[in-house]
């Protein structure tokens, strides 16, 4: 089976991944293999930022590399936060600054649709690489509700669960998730040929 190194040491992730691929792949975390790197995420679209983290991971490890980038998409503020979700209020950026942020940006806005978007991208060498897409729809509340989940969940209302991310269980919220459909997308469009 070919070993596949995912750019991340994210457990959740990993283990999302591992779910989805594991019986294509062996799913190997950074940490499995001693590799400690930081990628500057440098591309304006997900896809760009994926593909150079997945680039980079490769050329240290000789091995194919998957990575996602993903972040939250408001129509109201023009899609932002986007590729900047995590850093949002800067560089010393924290989930407190970002939601507050993204809050007062909505005061008053009755538009409050968004989506969280995810691309992944598998990397096999010489700039030969395959990538999926995936989003899941949902409105920006006024306050947060729930405790699960990370980022901007608490905020995040999903159309399909009719609850946040955060009131979501893993299951619930893996079920309709932007890396879930993302990771699909990726399966569908991988050629046999190229494994």
């Amino acid at each position: 089976m070919k070993k596949l190194l995912v750019a991340s040491n994210n457990a959740h992730k990993l283990k999302e991944i591992r779910q989805i691929l594991g019986d294509r792949f062996e799913v190997l975390s950074l940490k499995d293999i001693g590799l400690e790197v930081e990628v500057e995420e440098t591309g304006s679209t997900f896809e760009e930022n994926a593909l150079i983290k997945a680039k980079a991971v490769y050329e240290l490890s000789d091995m194919y590399a998957l990575s996602d980038d993903s972040g939250l998409c408001v129509d109201f503020l023009g899609g932002a936060p986007g590729v900047y979700s995590a850093r949002y209020s800067g560089e010393d950026a924290t989930t407190e600054k970002n939601n507050s942020l993204l809050l007062e940006n909505m005061r008053g806005a009755e538009d409050r649709n968004a989506k969280f978007v995810s691309a992944v991208v598998l990397y096999f060498g010489d700039n030969n690489y395959i990538c999926g897409y995936g989003e899941s729809k949902g409105k920006i509340l006024e306050s947060a509700k729930g405790k699960n989940g990370f980022g901007y969940d608490p905020l995040f209302l999903s159309d399909e669960l009719n609850k946040t991310f955060a009131e979501a269980s893993d299951e619930e919220k893996n079920s309709v998730s932007h890396r879930k459909r993302a990771l699909e997308d990726l399966i569908a469009n991988l050629d046999e040929a190229l494994l």
